[in-house]
């Protein structure tokens, strides 16, 4: 009887055969895994786990970028990200890590390319894609900078409520309160906190072209904001955070819900209880992806829309 069945009845097993890696085929993985030790010793996924482009070599890198930077992926489904991909998680890096500073200008595509390895067209698509992300500005002649999170760009980017008719639609805030407090349940939740933590909680209330239209909560870790609960509050949170804590947005997660605006909100907002509402739930994100501010908004909508662009 072959080794490979079972007596009648039974379900067959299928037998399986170890062969050694041929040298022929083990010389590309020691060479793929150079400077790697974190995946020699299995502390990876070894298989589709993006590399660092800062430690490969010019000639590895290279190589990568013929298999990878094309987009294709291999038919059994792994393969590399692409390599501006890996490019734009370096460039990131150094910007999170304040490397370069808000209005610095870059180094140029040929130099980035030249340190880093790879080629000049590579540097430019990750710069571009660190531009669509509002994280770079290019400047036509002069280069490309680090985005400044300046009041106006950081209106227009993330507070999406437009006026109805025509007017500037931009907002103004006033601060009801302010205190550090015990985090609360949901408030660990949205950002990721552990029991003990503490948050600073601001309440405050926002008008568009003096229509007073919006209340919101705004939280964010203690830890990551030392002093911000003595601090005056300007308009727009997200340039404080990166001049003052050296914190930059670069996204924010939505949830839109309609409700029926409950007592308090409705006494704030100078209208009857149970009147129809957008709320808007939301998480900033900075450059290190760590959830850093949760901000719950409560919306009058009557001569206001929600602007959404979709690309």
């Amino acid at each position: 009887m072959s080794p490979e069945a079972k007596p009648s009845g039974g379900v067959p097993d299928r037998a399986v055969s170890i062969r050694p890696v041929s040298p022929a085929l083990r010389q590309p993985i020691v060479g793929l895994l150079e400077g790697r030790q974190d995946i020699i010793d299995g502390r990876d996924d070894v298989l589709g786990s993006p590399f660092d482009v800062r430690l490969l070599s010019g000639e590895q890198r290279r190589h990568n970028m013929e298999r990878s930077d094309g987009g294709s992926a291999r038919a059994d489904g792994v393969g590399f990200r692409p390599l501006y991909r890996q490019v734009y998680d370096t460039l990131l890096r150094r910007l999170a890590d304040a490397v370069w500073q808000p209005g610095q200008i870059l180094p140029s595509e040929g130099h980035l390319a030249a340190e880093l390895g790879v080629s000049q067209g590579t540097v430019r698509k990750a710069l571009d894609a660190l531009t669509a992300d509002s994280l770079l500005v290019r400047r036509q002649g002069r280069g490309t900078f680090v985005a400044e999170h300046d009041d106006k760009q950081s209106v227009f980017r993330f507070f999406k409520l437009r006026p109805d008719e025509t007017g500037a639609g931009t907002p103004q805030s006033r601060v009801i309160s302010i205190a550090e407090v015990a985090a609360s349940v949901d408030e660990r939740d949205r950002l990721a906190l552990v029991r003990a933590s503490r948050v600073v909680r601001i309440e405050r209330l926002r008008s568009v072209d003096g229509r007073l239209c919006v209340v919101e909560t705004i939280s964010v870790p203690t830890a990551l904001f030392p002093g911000i609960a003595e601090m005056e509050l300007p308009n727009t949170l997200y340039s404080l955070y990166a001049t003052r804590f050296g914190i930059t947005i670069a996204t924010a997660n939505e949830r839109l819900k309609a409700i029926l605006l409950p007592g308090a909100k409705a006494c704030l907002l100078n209208v009857l209880a149970g009147a129809p509402a957008l709320e808007i739930d939301r998480v900033a994100v900075d450059l290190e992806d760590r959830p850093v501010e949760w901000r719950l908004s409560t919306c009058l909508t009557e001569e206001l829309h929600y602007l959404s662009v979709l690309r």
